[in-house]
């Protein structure tokens, strides 16, 4: 194998590990949205949705990457509020 077809194959492995934890989190974020609609709760937290980003770019430890995180992550955060939308409006 060459250079590209090792570094396609790595995304692809990388992939496949990210589908798993995409439906572990939405998972998680069902729950979330359920606990909310029984707590009369907003589904935007602008202060959680700060926490969360500032914690993960430091984990990243990446200043390279950090622009790249920051989208890769408000990306995941609008799927997921997308998504407690969808489960808010199927449920009432």
């Amino acid at each position: 194998m060459n250079k590209l077809e090792l570094a396609r194959l790595e995304i692809n492995k990388c992939d496949e590990e990210m589908i798993k934890l995409f439906k572990r989190r939405m998972d998680a974020v069902r729950e979330v949205i359920l606990y909310k609609i029984e707590n009369n709760l907003e589904i935007f937290d602008l202060k959680r949705e700060e926490e969360i980003i500032k914690r993960n770019v430091e984990s990243l430890n990446n200043s390279e990457l950090e622009k790249y995180y920051r989208d890769f992550f408000n990306s995941i955060l609008r799927v997921s509020k997308e998504y407690q939308a969808d489960i808010r409006k199927a449920i009432k």
